[in-house]
């Protein structure tokens, strides 16, 4: 840990592992939380040994295979039990046992929460605060103390909420986080109150904040505001319910907004690939359109947009996407003018000079979109379009004569698909079968097994993924289908787009692209 003057304290192997759908393993979570020490945080809060075996298994571990060069690894557990000796309560000795230099203790605030679901009574609660605070310090832990529901306590009963805090500090706590546990309080009245708290106490304040009230980001910088100088969050928001506040918005928040130096300069770069990396592990879709790391966070769409942005980018931004790691981005779609084309055309390493290629690509990006072609999501398609406007004809590596797909069922209920293509690529004929679990599956390896004699590092491409839209209305009072494909090599990966009324037609013509594309990137070129 570099800097104990501001506190960011990482929860997601804890806390943010609470998240409905999210599962991970001791190994899981030793890798997270080398990308979180990578990153810079100052505080890692691994989890809660003694009550979960997972992660007693993981403090055990990291103790030899977790090297961290800026956080401080830290347990988490519960004050003693009511009427139970401190040195005798399991739970305790097993944070101890965990080797963690720091501790965060959860300790009840709510004076309806200590009667009902601790079922003590209010002075006890008090005693096992004291008692347990004091014994961790003595056995040379640093000691932080969660305040949970807080804020509802406060409200509640604000004398008691007061001295919650007052006997964590003077136990010796370092610090008491103030924990908005339902995620229900507003920015405004949140700040009241730690202003409140910091002005009745002498107490060092954090802040821990859930999002059921979508304010989880603007509570926290709320917080820092009024002089709390600790922050919890997770990475990319992850918790149980709405999640917590997400910890690499309120960093960048904070560090390029407030000028509060959190993280070493150069690590704010790491922030983008970091979160996805965690996405990665935890197998949970990055969110696209998260503040700063998302892949839409800096992504131009409107035609007015990208001529202003070809300007100036600060025009349409607030920050330089390059300071955390992302990148600008252009999107094709309906909306483009000639703006978006040319800087989408840069993006992708070509210069359109000729302004009737230009607005040759314009209208027709404009009439396919209208069909229910969209190439804001398939860069690989919009490419491929591109480069026939750039020819003046279609630019292929094969022409199709013709394609079939047969599903069956045979008699024990097992379903088949088996695709049959007819294409001409480089002179020849070429007719292949191919079997799948589906018929896009079939087709995806019928073609290249078709291919794959004139064009060997095709056996490298991989359909990763695969998306269905049915579009009503598109053509008269008919549907329309678009797919979405993903394709990968093993080094890199890309989208391409297909329509048609067809379900299967519609994935030819994505296939199709996808693989045109997968040459193409191999340095081939196109008839």
């Amino acid at each position: 840990m570099k800097n104990d003057e501001f506190h960011i304290y990482d929860t997601t192997l804890r806390d943010g592992a609470q998240q409905e759908g999210l599962n991970l393993t001791v190994h899981d979570k030793l890798t997270i939380a080398k990308h979180l020490d990578s990153l810079g945080v100052g505080f890692i809060e691994g989890g809660w040994p003694g009550a979960i075996p997972k992660d007693t298994e993981f403090f055990r571990r990291a103790q030899t295979e977790l090297k961290l060069n800026n956080a401080v690894l830290t347990a988490f557990g519960a004050t003693r039990k009511p009427e139970v000796k401190v040195n005798e309560d399991a739970q305790v000795r097993a944070l101890l046992d965990s080797n963690a230099k720091v501790v965060t203790l959860v300790a009840k605030t709510y004076d309806r929460h200590i009667e009902l679901a601790l079922r003590t009574t209010l002075t006890e609660n008090l005693k096992m605060i004291s008692e347990t605070v004091s014994f961790l310090v003595n056995e040379g832990r640093r000691v932080f103390l969660d305040a949970e529901h807080f804020f509802d306590g406060y409200l509640s009963n604000p004398d008691y909420a007061i001295e919650v805090v007052r006997t964590a500090m003077s136990s010796g706590a370092d610090v008491a986080v103030l924990c908005d546990t339902n995620g229900g309080m507003l920015p405004v009245e949140l700040a009241e109150i730690v202003h409140e708290i910091s002005q009745k106490t002498s107490a060092r304040l954090g802040i821990h904040c859930h999002d059921d009230s979508g304010c989880a980001v603007a509570n926290s910088l709320s917080a820092v505001d009024a002089g709390v100088t600790h922050v919890q969050g997770t990475a990319n928001g992850y918790g149980e319910r709405c999640g917590n506040a997400n910890l690499f918005t309120v960093i960048a928040n904070l560090q390029l907004k407030k000028d509060l130096l959190v993280l070493p300069i150069y690590n704010l770069k790491e922030m983008t690939r970091t979160s996805h990396a965690i996405s990665a592990i935890t197998n949970i879709n990055p969110n696209q359109h998260a503040p700063y790391v998302g892949m839409s966070a800096f992504a131009h769409k409107a035609g007015l947009h990208a001529s202003a942005v070809k300007i100036d980018p600060m025009l349409y931004q607030h920050i330089d996407p390059a300071v955390i790691g992302n990148d600008m981005r252009m999107l094709v779609s309906e909306m483009a003018g000639r703006a978006s084309i040319e800087l989408k055309s840069k993006e992708l390493g070509y210069e359109l000079a000729d302004k009737q290629v230009i607005g040759r690509v314009v209208d027709r990006v404009k009439d396919l979109e209208a069909k229910g072609w969209t190439f804001d999501a398939a860069d690989a398609s919009f490419e491929l379009l591109m480069l026939d406007e750039i020819a003046g004809k279609k630019q292929r590596f094969f022409t199709v004569e013709s394609w079939k797909v047969v599903v069956e069922q045979d008699s024990d209920g097992a379903v088949f698909s088996e695709a049959t293509v007819v294409i001409i690529a480089e002179n020849q004929r070429l007719v292949s079968t191919g079997i799948g679990n589906g018929p896009v599956n079939a087709l995806d390896n019928s073609l290249r097994t078709a291919l794959i004699s004139i064009y060997p590092e095709l056996t490298k491409l991989e359909l990763v993924d695969y998306k269905v839209r049915i579009l009503e209305g598109i053509k008269g009072t008919g549907a329309v289908t678009r797919v979405l494909i993903k394709t990968s090599d093993g080094d890199s990966e890309w989208d391409t787009v297909g329509v048609h009324e067809n379900v299967v037609a519609a994935s030819w013509q994505a296939i199709s692209d996808a693989v045109a594309y997968g040459l193409l990137k191999a340095g081939r070129k196109p008839n």
